[in-house]
């Protein structure tokens, strides 16, 4: 015990500790001196204890694991503590990645590419056609936002879009694309509505109107010059593109488009939407789409409609031509009253095909009732008569028609006059 406690000193702060825990263990021992920073050993003259062997055995039985603890204490503690543990404690940090480093890595460049390639489109007008192209946006991996005057809320929840009531809020998300897809009656007050200072300055305007020239005005009329424009017209629908884009025509006009590199690739990443589903991708003006489109989709959809108030069934014996002609009408049907009249309105070539039509369907009609009046004279004259019928014009006999009937026929009978 003298050996170990001699070896004590103030320069070692553990064995002080230990000699402090020592003298509180051992009170009966009062030759010892104790202090913090000085342990001394007495003479050896002061040596003699004044209790007997017994107590001083009872005494040590109890010191010797303490003593033998503090004896290793000195040597393990006796070099200085490494510098690292002295430093003040670091949160957890993660020094390196697992075996999977190459597939996350993989997997962070497709993130990315995803979001440089993906656009935040929001859509004005949540309608059926609305809701029909926001269903392909959302497969391709683009945001989609969505406003109307109706509640779509949990139609826009079903396909993955976030659904605004209030357009200020939708605009303070400054989506990349404002698409417009409203009525034709409804799209100069819905700009109005738009309140363009909550948007990205150049923010790319968007309608997939089917007449072009009427939005087109419109835009340059009311939006900011900074804005971008893009006259689009999808040349299909909710039910005409119900399975599959592949093969439909998607025209497009590019108003007005910055000459900034990004402003250009965005215009032909929204335009990459439709190419990637097979469209046939048609570049024309929107002068040239109004002329065409009025020799087409008005024509389409007013033979449609006439089909259908006449009342066409299907029946157990239908040919291929009458199914096109039902398909015509379930697909004419469909659309709303209002988008026919906006055909018809802001189009200016639809009052002409609408003339043609009538004359082409009074034609036809006169051509019927003129073989049908030969025939009347040829009864009713003789052989001589006839005869001489059938070498007149076809202008000449038309002349001889009042509203496809014969001269000097009996009136059709008034149905609400007729017994």
């Amino acid at each position: 015990m003298s050996g170990v406690l001699d070896q004590w000193s103030p320069q070692n702060p553990c064995i002080n500790r230990g000699y402090r825990a020592f003298s509180e263990f051992s009170p009966h021992i009062p030759e010892f001196s104790v202090s913090p920073l000085v342990c001394r050993t007495p003479p050896v003259s002061q040596r003699m204890l004044p209790f007997s062997s017994t107590q001083l055995s009872r005494t040590t039985s109890h010191l010797t694991p303490l003593l033998r603890s503090l004896s290793h204490s000195s040597h393990s503690l006796s070099s200085p503590p490494p510098p690292n543990l002295l430093r003040r404690k670091q949160p957890l940090r993660v020094r390196s990645l697992d075996a999977a480093q190459p597939y996350d890595y993989e997997a962070q460049l497709r993130s990315h590419f995803h979001k440089s390639s993906s656009l935040k489109i929001a859509i004005l007008g949540f309608g059926k056609f609305g809701q029909f192209l926001a269903e392909t946006f959302v497969s391709q991996g683009h945001t989609i936002l969505a406003h109307s005057r109706s509640d779509y809320s949990s139609v826009a929840s079903e396909l993955g879009v976030a659904f605004y009531d209030d357009p200020h809020d939708l605009c303070e998300r400054h989506p990349d694309v404002v698409l417009l897809s409203t009525s034709i009656l409804s799209t100069e007050r819905v700009l109005r509505s738009i309140p363009f200072q909550r948007l990205k300055r150049s923010t790319l305007f968007v309608d997939v109107l089917s007449v072009k020239e009427f939005p087109r005005d419109l835009l340059l009329k009311y939006l900011p010059p900074e804005f971008d424009i893009l006259c689009t017209h999808p040349m299909f629908g909710p039910e005409s593109g119900k399975h599959s884009w592949a093969g439909l025509s998607f025209v497009y006009d590019r108003v007005r488009i910055g000459d900034d590199e990004s402003r250009v690739d965005r215009c032909e990443k929204f335009l990459d939407i439709f190419a990637r589903e097979g469209c046939r991708m048609v570049e024309m003006s929107c002068a040239e789409h109004d002329r065409y489109a009025a020799g087409s989709q008005f024509v389409t959809h007013t033979v449609g409609r006439v089909l259908e108030k006449f009342g066409l069934e299907s029946s157990p014996i239908n040919t291929k031509g009458y199914e096109t002609l039902l398909d015509l009408v379930e697909n004419t049907s469909g659309d709303s009253f209002d988008l026919y009249y906006g055909l018809f309105l802001y189009n200016d070539n639809a009052m002409e095909q609408l003339k043609r039509l009538d004359m082409a369907f009074k034609s036809i009609q006169n051509e019927l009732f003129g073989h049908l009046h030969r025939i009347y004279r040829k009864q009713l004259l003789g052989d001589a008569e006839g005869a001489r019928e059938l070498g007149m014009t076809r202008s000449m006999v038309q002349k001889l028609l009042s509203n496809g009937a014969p001269p000097n026929a009996e009136p059709p009978l008034d149905p609400d006059n007729a017994a």
